[in-house]
């Protein structure tokens, strides 16, 4: 008995560590030994210098980037290749797994079925799940802005032995350790949930993954049919889907590698796809390619002819937790970095980190998508803050 609890109380401790701290090991702001790499008097020469760089230091086969800048069209830069046994050049047009940026998408549906009155930000779990789940007093309380927003308390993923071992194996073969969030088992968690005594932003899979069993059970539709009618198809993307597939690109891909992690796996190995079913496929299952997502970010910085659309994405900047220069939007977090508010997420699933961002007050977006699973994720933030002092320089 001591020792299954031993045992127990190591499973909680190590999952917190390793998973709990996904958020702050994600390195968003450059090393100031790569700053040198940013000093050249063009945009374009900065973007080339310093990505090749990364991905020398990485050992990242393809990287996708697409900027807007002021507001103007959009400008794609590739570069390198799929994997080294296809060696499919990267293009605007390649599709990568893209991870978490599926939450933001997700969200922006939720908005839009808010702005509807088919959903409320105030509606409680009691009242959005079916009366057979059962639910702790603290869990009955759980509000939908609460998981939109992850304030609700729940933690990164369910912390228990299951999750343990597939964890650890995960470390050494780079395969899925979600099953238990994509299937009906995360309800379970539930029934004993205790919240925290402070709640303060704390990023959730388990919460988005609960908004997708949501979705599914009270609409009687996919986040793939939602996504695609409310936002894919006024917005034509037609590359970007959470059902990747079904894509016409898919099969030329950028297929997965070891970065940062797995921490078993030698840096630049390939791994595993990751494949959801179930309620992680409104969290984490969405794929793209630049092209698309620039188009994206485009509806985000200007209004289209699209009012639903206009409220939704004016939504995401809306700050409902502030701490220090950071705030915690719906999906998306704001960042005040050399003088300019920043909005982005950051993606990272098996094999993959995205980052996608703009920062409104100066026109600019920019879309980083990698074939390498690294938390120095820095180089949209990085070229997000370049573009606007390169446009400072340039007016006086």
């Amino acid at each position: 008995m001591w020792g299954d609890l031993l045992l127990r109380f190591f499973a909680v401790i190590f999952c917190s560590f390793l998973l709990s701290a996904c958020g702050t090991l994600s390195q968003t702001s450059a090393p100031v030994g790569d700053r040198v790499y940013l000093m050249h008097d063009t945009f374009h020469e900065n973007v080339d210098d310093i990505v090749r760089h990364y991905m020398q230091e990485k050992q990242v086969s393809g990287i996708s980037i697409a900027i807007i800048h002021r507001g103007g069209p959009a400008q794609f830069y590739s570069f390198g290749v799929t994997d080294d046994l296809h060696r499919y050049p990267i293009t605007p047009d390649t599709l990568f797994a893209l991870g978490s940026l599926s939450k933001g998408v997700t969200a922006e549906v939720i908005i839009q079925l808010v702005n509807q009155g088919q959903l409320h930000w105030n509606d409680t779990l009691k009242a959005l799940l079916p009366d057979s789940v059962k639910l702790s007093a603290d869990a009955q309380r759980i509000t939908l802005l609460q998981l939109v927003t992850h304030t609700s308390g729940l933690p990164r993923q369910d912390m228990d032995l299951p999750m343990l071992r597939q964890f650890m194996r995960y470390l050494g073969n780079g395969e899925n350790f979600y099953g238990s969030l994509d299937s009906d088992a995360l309800l379970e968690y539930l029934a004993d949930f205790s919240a925290p005594a402070v709640q303060v932003p704390h990023y959730s899979n388990l919460g988005y993954a609960l908004l997708g069993y949501i979705l599914q059970h009270r609409f009687h539709q996919d986040i793939q049919t939602l996504a695609s009618n409310l936002i894919f198809t006024p917005l034509q993307m037609c590359q970007s889907s959470f059902k990747p597939e079904q894509l016409a690109a898919y099969p030329w891909r950028a297929l997965g590698h070891a970065g940062d992690q797995p921490k078993f796996i030698a840096r630049g190995t390939l791994t595993p796809d990751w494949h959801f079913k179930g309620n992680m496929v409104a969290a984490a299952s969405l794929y793209s390619n630049a092209r698309d997502l620039i188009t994206y970010l485009q509806a985000h910085l200007a209004a289209t002819d699209n009012p639903a659309l206009n409220q939704a994405f004016e939504a995401v900047n809306r700050p409902w937790y502030q701490y220090g220069t950071q705030a915690q939007n719906i999906a998306w977090v704001t960042d005040e970095l050399d003088g300019q508010k920043i909005t982005y997420q950051v993606g990272y699933i098996g094999g993959y980190s995205s980052f996608i961002g703009y920062d409104k007050r100066n026109g600019n977006a920019i879309v980083v998508l990698q074939n390498a699973f690294n938390w120095s994720n820095y180089l949209g933030i990085a070229l997000l803050v370049d573009l606007a002092a390169k446009a400072r320089v340039n007016q006086r």
